[in-house]
């Protein structure tokens, strides 16, 4: 009687650390996938900063100022406007 139960315990043991394993198995996976995706979509958004960056800038933007029948205001045309620094608290 004693014999079986303890082959039976050891089953068991055997049972879990096989599921154990399976499941490790299985999140290892998921965990690759994920770094993958992850990669892919780091590099889609520096794609999209790229663009933002090529967007913005004066060889882009002053064509379709020019085009809409704007210009560019000369130095003397120019205000640069201050705000008042906040107050420190008391």
């Amino acid at each position: 009687m004693w014999v079986a139960s303890w082959l039976l315990f050891a089953l068991a043991i055997l049972v879990w650390v096989v599921a154990r394993q399976t499941s490790a198995v299985v999140a290892a996976a998921e965990l690759g996938s994920l770094r993958e995706e992850r990669a892919t979509e780091e590099a889609r958004a520096a794609e999209l900063v790229a663009r933002i960056r090529e967007a913005r800038s004066r060889r882009v933007l002053i064509p379709r100022v020019q085009a809409l029948g704007l210009r560019l205001p000369s130095d003397s045309e120019i205000i640069i406007l201050q705000t008042p620094s906040p107050r420190e608290p008391r």
